[in-house]
Formats: structure tokens, sequence, C-alpha cells
């Protein structure tokens, strides 16, 4: 069992450095940028803040831990297509000829369902999230939000909802493994209208308004993702023979 293991998990391996080096060589190169990228972040905080507040820092290594915050985030976006590339170079022996040339396809796919999930938090979902959490208690408190704390809320909800609207691309993967069929996704519908709750109950603030922004465009993907099903591995039926044969 283990030898027949060990060739996959060297593969595994490999592909995983790969990915792991590309992330750490644009890190430095991130680094070297995280003051615009920075600003680019903060612009929807700072559009809600009401006037007199402003972002700080309260720890002397704050500012220097954000920038490495930043510049790994940003980083692990800057490489997506690299490690989508290296996903699918891993599966590939299990898949048919004509399936391995789709590569471009898939990365080009995959990398920019990720952007429309970040695009849609930074351009919707942060801006309502904030406006509602900063303002919430605006007449007892002065809101001044410290950055470190800002960045690792804004790079899990971005983090969160690019790895979302990932659910049509793994379901083409399972699909193409024969793991689901449409069949299967409409039959689990019901629990997966809990989960995606659940998940976007622990991925959002927490506000009614984000957390179904997140869950509304999740139920759509999962639509889509049974349509996706249905075209790469749809359920047959048995007919009426072959059901008595069975039963």
């Amino acid at each position: 069992m283990l030898e027949e293991l060990k060739p996959h998990l060297e593969e595994l391996r490999k592909r995983l450095g790969i990915s792991v080096a590309v992330v750490f060589v644009m890190f430095f190169v991130m680094f070297a940028l995280w003051e615009p990228i920075l600003s680019w972040m903060i612009a929807p905080l700072e559009d809600v803040l009401p006037k007199g507040s402003d972002v700080i820092f309260t720890k002397v290594q704050e500012p220097f831990f954000t920038a490495v915050k930043v510049a790994f985030f940003s980083s692990f976006i800057v490489s997506l297509p690299v490690i989508f590339w290296q996903l699918w170079l891993f599966v590939a022996p299990a898949l048919y000829e004509n399936e391995k040339k789709l590569v471009i396809p898939f990365v080009t796919f995959a990398t920019s369902m990720f952007l429309m999930g970040a695009a849609f938090s930074y351009y919707v979902v942060v801006p309502l999230g904030f406006d509602f959490l900063i303002n919430f208690g605006a007449n007892l408190f002065k809101a001044m939000p410290s950055i470190g704390e800002y960045v690792s809320f804004f790079t899990k909800i971005i983090f969160g909802f690019g790895v979302a609207f990932e659910l049509p691309v793994m379901t083409l993967f399972l699909a193409k493994m024969g793991l689901v069929t449409d069949r299967t996704l409409k039959d689990f519908f019901r629990y997966a209208i809990v989960i995606i709750f659940v998940l976007s109950a622990l991925l959002t603030p927490p506000d009614v308004i984000t957390q179904f922004l997140m869950a509304g465009p999740l139920v759509i993907l999962y639509g889509v993702s049974i349509l996706i099903a249905k075209a790469v591995n749809p359920d047959i039926p048995l007919d009426d023979d072959e059901d008595d044969k069975k039963s």
C-alpha cells in the first residue's frame, strides 16, 4: 500500500515544492511594493472612517509584520497561475490525453474564478461590511482601527471569497474523476445550503448583510456546478428493464 502511494507522494512533494518556491520568490518582489499594495487594501476602510478617525498601530513591531503579511498575501495571489498549473500537473496522469491539453483553460478558469471572488469581496462585501462595523456604536466610540488587525481581517475575507468561488472548479475536478454527478449534487442541495450559510457566517463579518452577500453567490455557483457536472459526468438513469433486473 505504502509502496503504491510513494510515487504519488513524491509527485505531490515536487508540485508543492515548486509552488512554495514561486511564492517565496514573489514574496521579495511584493515586499518591495508593500506600501502601494497596503494603500489599496485600506482604501475601503478609509472611505467609511468617520471624520477624526484614523488607522493606527499599537505595537512597535506591527508595521513591519503588517508589511510581511501584505507581501505574503500578494505573492500568493500573483503565484496563483503557477499553483493551479502545478495542481493540474499532479492530477494529469489520471486524465486522458485529450484532457491533458486543457491545462491553459483550467489555469485560466481557476485563476479567474478566484480573482472574481476576491473582486466581489473587495468592491461589494468589504465596503458594506466595514461601513456597518465601523459606524455601529459611532455615537459612543471613536474608531481607531489597528492596521495589523485590519490586514488580517481583510485577507481572511478576500481569501475566503476567492476559495468559495472555486466551487465550479472543484466540481469539474470531481466530475472528471467520476466522484460526483449532477444527481449527486441535486440530492445534496439541502445540505449544501446549510453548509454554505455556516461557512458564510464564519468567513464574513458578523452581520447579516455580508453573510447573505457571500451565501447568495455561493448558491448560484452551486447551481452552476450542477450544470458543469451534468456536462462532464451526467447521471445516467437506469431504464425500466435494467431497474427490474437490478431489483
